[in-house]
């Protein structure tokens, strides 16, 4: 038989090596998708992609937030009082209701009615 150049055998190792890393990559894998399948794979991927996102528009829409704020101090107070007023307007009500109630026992009749008896 033929003597075979070196260049060739090198490349021939190199091939063997290559596939052998290969094939335990292929192992790897087939093991890997045995515990998780491709479906909870790409749910979960898709799960922490999608937090991180909502995560980050978050934190944008709460330094946009601040930023409003910080220049809008007298709308932003105005917001809050209305807010705990519609809040509040439950037990706000109820003692209109009884200060109502309240002023309504206590009036007193315009005409008197006449004393009976005599009237000398």
């Amino acid at each position: 038989m033929k003597q075979l150049p070196p260049r060739f055998l090198e490349d021939r190792a190199l091939r063997d090596a290559a596939r052998a890393v290969l094939t335990e990559d292929l192992v790897r894998l087939r093991e890997s998708l045995g515990e998780q399948g491709i479906a909870s794979r790409v749910s979960a991927g898709v799960g922490t992609t999608i937090s991180t996102r909502m995560r980050e528009g978050a934190r944008d829409v709460l330094a946009q937030a601040r930023a409003q704020a910080s220049d809008h101090k007298g709308v932003l107070a105005l917001l809050v009082g209305a807010i705990v007023l519609f809040l509040a307007r439950g037990p706000i009500l109820e003692w209109l209701r009884e200060i109502d109630d309240e002023a309504d026992g206590d009036e007193t009749p315009l005409a008197a009615p006449a004393p009976e008896g005599d009237p000398a």
